[in-house]
């Protein structure tokens, strides 16, 4: 190891760190410092520049070829990493195609031809790298990857994922009926001894210095439609004896596939029924959508522990729905967003943060409910409860609230720095320019609602032009600074 990398980076300047879903905190002169091994050191939360040096001091940073000091520029600041709960990998390749289509149409015309030519390795091999450059340039830390149903195109996407230092989970899909005829399992063994291969080529994939691993397996049947009846018995059995690994699938997205469950599984009461059928539905299951559930559905999710991610972007493209989420939260389930990219038309959890706003503004308008009946139903989702949903609520749908999320002593520093700066290039940011003497100039003092000011900007106008570094347990891996360095 170099003496470059044994040494303490202390990054100085507004941080944005999560709390809950109603708070968060704005800090303009935070002191962070990250360890070698990516973990956050300590953190100071208000600290004056004449202060500085006397702080430093104190954490043992006497001599400056112990740590290297990074200064925010005015415009700039430090958040969590996003989480995205739900993507699907091999679908970046057909990104904002089939939007008149609602989502069983959709399959059948779009997706499934797409999924298909992962096939081929080869196509695999060059769609894949671009595929998680995409997504951690767009600010996204930690993904859900759903790969397609072939086995060596996810090893592929798995290796990417870890060469380029993303946190993730891969799945390949479980999907052995009711798909086209040139893209399902010929059958349950098959499907078992692919998903087991899999997990076996991820669990080998190289760890942290501490031996963390950053890339791991997940179980991923498709949707309950996906799966016969004997296909999900050994889902659920083999689950039982790996409670660590976690499960990820689809439920209740679309009215049609809801009665398709309905007609399937006669015998459950009810789609989550269906997966708490087959041992399928604990506290580790990230659910995608759940636009249809109803209030027995949300009370057995609760009661199992399981997550819900939000995938809005998704629910509009293809005309699934609006998503309750409040109800959600007042049910005590954990909430994560996800892009659901191909069945939204963009990578960014940012993009989707919008629309989970416009979303909860539609669902309010709509409601004909009493308000006062829960504390977040049919209300809108404020920019403390978007950023919580983005990152510490995805951290907590993942189990992985003890490391990622937010900023705190121990936990890895899975980081944005975000620049509303005018000269990021992003029109719709008015953000800060030195030639413009303005409340936000350089002269300005940066205060606490000032940053706040700064979020709104970053949530509501930004784009991946204002990431504009991306870290993942402490190493740059994506960003427009990063993306120069490369050219």
């Amino acid at each position: 190891m170099t003496a470059a990398a044994r040494t303490i980076t202390v990054y100085y300047g507004p941080v944005i760190n999560p709390k809950s879903l109603e708070c968060f905190q704005a800090l303009p002169r935070c002191l962070l410092a990250v360890c070698p091994d990516g973990n956050i050191s300590w953190i100071e939360e208000d600290i004056s520049s004449s202060e500085l040096e006397a702080i430093l001091h104190h954490h043992g940073l006497d001599d400056a070829s112990k740590y290297v000091l990074t200064e925010l520029k005015p415009g700039e600041f430090i958040m969590p990493g996003f989480i995205d709960g739900h993507i699907h990998a091999c679908q970046f390749p057909n990104l904002g195609l089939g939007g008149e289509d609602q989502l069983m149409d959709w399959l059948y015309n779009t997706v499934f031809p797409t999924e298909a030519r992962f096939k081929d390795v080869g196509y695999a091999a060059v769609v894949y790298p671009d595929v998680v450059n995409r997504t951690i340039n767009c600010g996204t830390t930690t993904s859900c990857y759903y790969g397609s149903l072939h086995l060596e195109a996810t090893k592929i996407l798995a290796y990417v994922v870890s060469a380029k230092g993303q946190r993730a989970f891969v799945g390949k899909c479980n999907m052995n009926r009711k798909s086209a005829d040139y893209y399902v399992e010929p059958s349950v063994e098959e499907s078992m001894d692919t998903m087991k291969a899999l997990i076996s080529y991820i669990e080998g994939l190289p760890r942290t210095a501490s031996g963390e691993a950053l890339v791991r397996p997940i179980i991923t049947p498709r949707f309950a439609i996906s799966c016969t009846n004997e296909l999900l018995e050994e889902l659920g059995d083999f689950a039982t004896t790996v409670p660590d690994i976690p499960i990820q699938t689809h439920i209740a997205e679309n009215p049609k596939e809801v009665e398709e469950v309905r007609e399937l599984f006669p015998c459950s009461s009810s789609y989550a029924g269906v997966y708490d059928d087959f041992k399928l539905l604990r506290k580790n299951t990230i659910l995608g959508h759940g636009v249809h559930l109803t209030d027995d559905e949300l009370e057995l999710i609760a009661d199992r522990g399981a997550g819900l991610v939000h995938c809005p972007a998704s629910n509009f493209f293809l005309s699934s729905g609006m998503a309750k989420v409040g109800k959600m939260l007042d049910y005590g389930i954990k909430v994560g967003l996800g892009t659901d990219v191909a069945g939204a038309n963009h990578p960014s959890i940012l993009y989707t943060i919008q629309m989970a706003s416009t979303t909860s503004k539609m669902v309010a308008i709509q409601s004909t409910e009493k308000r006062e009946k829960g504390k977040f139903a049919n209300k809108i989702l404020d920019s403390a409860a978007l950023l919580y949903l983005a990152t510490l609520g995805g951290a907590d749908v993942c189990c992985l609230k003890h490391r990622i999320g937010s900023f705190e002593r121990g936990k890895a520093f899975d980081a944005l720095l975000v620049s509303i700066r005018d000269d990021t290039g992003n029109p719709a940011v008015w953000g800060n320019n030195p030639d413009r003497r303005l409340t936000e100039g350089p002269d300005a003092q940066i205060t606490e609602e000032l940053l706040k000011v700064w979020l709104q900007r970053f949530f509501y106008s930004g784009d991946d032009r204002n990431i504009r570094r991306v870290f993942v347990q402490g190493a740059l891996i994506g960003g427009q600074e990063f993306q120069c360095q490369l050219v």
